[in-house]
């Protein structure tokens, strides 16, 4: 049964670069779809592989008026055809078809004109623009916390971010776990407790101990994780963000972490425990550490014959480097 208190938007534009943001947006441009029409179907297409013609089959309108919703998929890579015929269809909508054109905002001028007729048709935009900063992850998973209908605090924040990592899908699930788990009230304890003997193995784990000095103690983590299937790569990351980051801080002193995380674009508590892995370091032994980084980070994408003994031989490097005067 229709319900015609249900008017989704016909046309509708998701630009950005983030997959799990375009894939909810694609999602709830369906849910909209069929709370209007329960039948209504989808089709998923690749921009690419349309013609023209196969377009204009795809949005014309049913015979007997049944709800679509047509997904135009990786539109920034339109050539001057389809964008044409696209552009062509934006000015009279079908009323049963509902058009959610994905796109980056990149491609070439035929593809990124697409975005500008879009907006002109008064499409519906849903920005998802790629999750990079520190910021904004916190941001993203503080978001993810209350939307499964939990609370949490900038400390819980920061450990599950430690504990999990930065991908998003990941971190979604284990806050929406969390919240499930916890009845609501996300702690750091509670984090902990739940990623134990998952947040003691990550690569930031190990990072932490190797930037510090502390050579046994990123070894035995580091066997750890090789055994638990960390991938090399996630370890080599965690190195180089590691350094990179006692590299911004280190030589700033006693100087207020809130106005330095300002200044740098880090979470406050990124910047405090910086500060603290800082000292010890000397501006000689950085530049190695740097140069150490970069190297592991190549050997573990196919460069060294063995990356565990790759990653092995990056703590014991920057162990030495920390202690170059």
């Amino acid at each position: 049964m229709k319900s015609p208190a249900v008017t989704p938007p016909a046309l509708q534009l998701v630009l950005g670069e983030e997959e799990l943001l375009m894939e909810r947006a694609v999602r709830a441009a369906v849910d909209a779809a069929r709370l209007a029409d329960p039948t209504a179907e989808l089709t998923r297409v690749k921009v690419s592989d349309l013609s023209p013609p196969e377009l204009a089959e795809l949005v014309s309108p049913s015979l007997f008026a049944e709800r679509r919703v047509i997904v135009l998929e990786g539109a920034h890579d339109a050539g001057k055809d389809i964008a044409a015929a696209i552009t062509s269809y934006l000015r009279e909508p079908a009323e049963s078809v509902q058009l959610v054109v994905l796109h980056t905002g990149g491609g070439r001028k035929p593809a990124k004109d697409l975005i500008t007729a879009l907006r002109s048709a008064d499409a519906d935009v849903v920005d998802c623009p790629k999750i990079t900063k520190p910021a904004d992850r916190e941001a993203f998973v503080r978001n993810e916390i209350r939307r499964a209908g939990g609370k949490s605090d900038a400390e819980a924040v920061a450990v599950l971010i430690d504990s999990v990592g930065s991908d998003l899908r990941e971190l979604a699930s284990a806050a929406a776990q969390l919240v499930a788990d916890t009845g609501g009230q996300v702690t750091a304890d509670e984090v902990r407790r739940y990623h134990r003997g998952r947040a003691d193995v990550t690569g930031f784990a190990v990072a932490e101990k190797a930037v510090t000095g502390d050579v046994p103690g990123a070894l035995e983590m580091l066997r750890w994780a090789m055994q638990l299937g960390v991938p090399h790569v996630l370890v080599a990351d965690a190195l180089a963000d590691a350094v990179r980051t006692v590299a911004r801080v280190a030589g700033a002193g006693r100087v207020d972490p809130y106005r330095l995380s300002t200044e740098l674009g880090m979470p406050t508590w990124k910047v405090r425990k910086a500060l603290s892995q800082s000292r010890g370091w000397h501006p000689e032994g950085l530049v190695v550490a740097m140069q150490v980084v970069a190297e592991v980070n190549a050997d573990v994408k196919g460069v060294a014959a063995d990356a565990d003994y790759a990653l092995q031989r990056a703590v014991l490097r920057l162990a030495e480097a920390r202690r170059r005067s």
